[in-house]
């Protein structure tokens, strides 16, 4: 059965607003915040800046950071702030629980892949029969020919909710998320919620496997134990992007004939400008596209420039895309739960210019120089590729929303196993040790 459009529609007025929550180390008292779509209640983590500062450059409100001591010594202190700022739990005390049992979910399958088809059907009819759960399911799945000629499948297929990328909305309908592919079905669950993410639970059934701990021959007991709240967390943060594009718009004159007498057909004419937002999880990439000269692009923090990238373009990555496209790049890899943002550029012309890791709170900006020879390109988790010309602009900073990812023992030894598993991290030949003499 296919969702219906005006139901999908009115869920986005269904926004629901945090509330600050204090710690009890900095301050007396504690306020609790309650998400949306009936999920349990946690602790607004927030970052504000610090009292005096400038409306322009707004800190994030950020799920990840430290919540230090505020005394030191006999008599100084920390000026208080009420804005309160960022907090962080232990790693090992972030688990899943829910409000009430979880009724609905989303299966996302990788698309044109054979070997995926048969642990679909399986995990669809354990969901419908044996748990009585409403799945959701892209509706150009459904459309491959190996499901839609399959007899045996149809009763099971009857009972789907189906969905269409960028046209109908599923984010207050989604209890919790599975993904049956690699790691690029985890980037694409995070791309169809822009607030608040689901739970994602993710088998890998792909080639990589570095976000997707879980594997297929025990889903049944595994996905039982998630549905009883019985699992640890890894709070993935994502990145919140603004772009915003200088709109001009070709227009025609009349008689092709220009005030001045030059024969014209087109001109270009400033119209307003165009914003776009994104949540992205694992890096903004702003390179050079197609032209052959170096990229020239000013990076601004809080509003002030710390640098000019002349290279191939820079990568502004969350500590789980540090592991991506940063770490190719010759970046450190930073486990999940450190509240970082990660520059790093692209062949730079500087043999000086190295990768840094900048706290999660601040507001980078990037835009072209004003003596760059040509444009620029960005992209957003892969996706979403298009032109940054001069006038345009990408403010990056952390957003409140992360995407809790589901760990199979829990965040600390899941990150070291892949780091072994998946790029063989400090994999070498063990030396020799010295021979007893006698």
């Amino acid at each position: 059965m296919e969702m219906n459009r005006e139901k999908l529609c009115t869920s986005k007025a269904d926004v629901s607003s945090d509330s600050a929550y204090h710690c009890s180390t900095c301050h007396d008292d504690e306020e609790w915040s309650s998400t949306s779509r009936g999920r349990a209640k946690s602790r607004s983590l927030s970052a504000s800046p610090a009292l005096g500062s400038t409306k322009e450059f707004r800190r994030t409100r950020s799920l990840h950071g430290p919540c230090p001591v505020t005394t030191f010594g006999p008599k100084a202190c920390m000026l208080q702030n009420p804005k309160t700022i960022m907090h962080i739990q232990d790693p090992a005390s972030q688990r899943l629980t829910w409000n009430k049992p979880p009724k609905s979910v989303l299966v996302i399958k990788k698309i044109r892949d054979a070997s995926l088809l048969q642990p679909f059907k399986e995990l669809c009819v354990y969901l419908t029969e044996e748990n009585n759960m409403i799945v959701y399911v892209e509706k150009k799945v459904l459309e491959d020919p190996a499901i839609a000629n399959d007899d045996n499948f149809g009763p099971v297929k009857k009972k789907f909710c189906t969905f269409r990328e960028d046209y109908d909305d599923i984010s207050n309908q989604i209890d919790f998320i599975i993904c049956l592919g690699g790691d690029g079905t985890l980037l694409y669950a995070s791309s169809l919620f822009q607030g608040s993410v689901p739970p994602v639970m993710a088998f890998h059934l792909g080639s990589l496997g570095f976000l997707t701990p879980f594997n297929f021959e025990n889903f049944q007991s595994q996905v039982t134990q998630v549905i009883e709240g019985n699992a640890a967390l890894v709070l993935r943060s994502r990145l919140k992007v603004k772009v915003v594009k200088e709109h001009r718009e070709k227009m025609t004159v009349q008689n092709g004939i220009e005030e001045n007498g030059v024969v014209s057909t087109n001109i270009e004419k400033e119209v307003g400008k165009q914003i776009m937002q994104y949540q992205v999880l694992n890096e903004v990439v702003v390179d050079r596209g197609p032209s052959s000269y170096l990229s020239n692009v000013d990076v601004f923090l809080d509003g002030h420039l710390i640098t000019t990238v002349q290279g191939d373009g820079v990568i502004v990555s969350t500590p789980t895309g540090s592991t991506a496209y940063a770490a190719a790049a010759g970046a450190s890899m930073i486990h999940p739960n450190v509240p970082a943002i990660m520059i790093t550029p692209i062949c730079p012309h500087s043999l000086s210019f190295r990768p840094i890791v900048v706290p999660a709170g601040v507001e980078l900006k990037i835009m072209l120089s004003p003596d760059a020879r040509n444009t620029a390109w960005v992209s957003f988790d892969g996706r979403k590729r298009q032109e940054i010309c001069h006038g345009d602009s990408i403010s990056i900073t952390t957003s409140c929303y992360p995407l809790p990812s589901i760990c199979f023992r829990d965040p600390v030894s899941d990150w070291f196993e892949s780091l072994a598993e998946c790029l063989h991290w400090n994999v070498r030949k063990k030396q020799n040790n010295f021979a007893v003499e006698e």
